[in-house]
């Protein structure tokens, strides 16, 4: 049973709260004119996020690390979505060399790109080493969303300029960001939910950073953040293990959202009306929101995107291992 009373049932300036779904968040839009990148979309928030946003009419392209996972999911939303535009690519977000792969088969066979939704994301994992060296969640959850959408933006800033559509592109962060005092470039250093905290971070000042440079540029694109809320999916699958944090979950669970309430927000900013011209935000349940303080620190989001350019820099070119 779900306890969407107060305050989880309350709605906000949007219209919309904790208790919304994707498809309330998005009904009446049409999107058939649209193409946009789910990362993530195999499972979780981002399987639905893809799969309203096909109902909606976009044409949605699903990055799965084996194309055979991703036909999988492809298969399952095209059984509820008979009309579906879904398409397939293979990427691992935590290998530079196969983002790079990714995007440039993306630029040549696709003609535009309207929405980058990078939401992919792991959580709370023992250390591990990407295949080019960085400490794997800060790998995953930032530096390859920042490569891919850097190897993306000619192609969305063509995209705005020929159809006239604005661009958007939307991280998915994490209340978690809360729990980081901005130290995410110290990579020597690894608490699993301290490391997942910086990545939530980086993603919020990526897109601040984003935001500052388009409207410094005054492309017709614009870049949010967002807390999608508690919700029960395989990025918690390190943590079952934990006794202490799994009778947390326990008692938390009525009060966790459901799939459809996980992607609203997420589907909110991809494609309500109302979110034209809005960059540089941070939203939860639908609706804009506060981080902390260092989130909201634009010097630190230029020094993060200087440390992610060194960083694919130092890697490019690199064997994996």
């Amino acid at each position: 049973m779900w306890l969407w009373g107060w305050p989880w049932g309350r709605r906000g300036p949007s219209g919309f709260g904790a208790a919304s779904t994707a498809e309330e968040a998005t009904a009446g839009v049409d999107a058939s004119h649209l193409t946009a990148i789910v990362t993530g979309a195999t499972n979780g928030i981002g399987k639905e996020t893809a799969r309203v946003l096909a109902l909606r009419g976009a044409k949605v392209i699903i990055p799965a690390r084996t194309l055979e996972s991703g036909m999988k999911v492809k298969e399952s939303l095209a059984d509820q979505i008979p009309r579906s535009k879904l398409h397939v690519m293979e990427m691992d977000l935590s290998s530079l060399s196969s983002v790079r792969s990714f995007a440039r088969s993306f630029n040549s066979s696709h003609k535009h790109l309207n929405i980058l939704i990078n939401n992919a994301g792991i959580m709370g994992c023992p250390f591990q080493q990407s295949k080019d060296g960085m400490e794997l969640q800060f790998a995953t959850n930032h530096v390859g969303h920042f490569l891919l959408t850097n190897l993306l933006l000619d192609k969305m800033k063509s995209t705005a300029r020929e159809t006239g559509v604005q661009g958007r592109i939307i991280n998915v962060s994490s209340s978690a960001h809360k729990r980081s005092d901005g130290s995410c470039f110290e990579l020597d250093r690894y608490w699993p939910f301290i490391a997942y905290s910086h990545s939530k971070l980086a993603n919020i000042l990526h897109a601040n950073e984003l935001s500052r440079r388009f409207q410094e540029e005054g492309c017709n694109l614009t870049a949010n953040s967002l807390h999608p809320g508690l919700i029960p999916t395989n990025i918690a699958r390190y943590v079952v293990t934990n006794s202490v944090l799994v009778s947390i979950l326990s008692v938390a669970k009525p009060f966790l959202k459901g799939m459809p309430q996980g992607a609203a927000t997420t589907c909110y900013l991809a494609l309500h009306p109302d979110l034209k011209d809005v960059s540089g935000k941070y939203f939860a349940d639908c609706n804009e929101a506060t981080p902390t303080a260092v989130a909201r620190d634009a010097e630190l989001a230029k020094r993060l995107w200087s440390f992610s350019e060194e960083l694919v820099r130092i890697n490019e070119g690199r064997r994996p291992k």
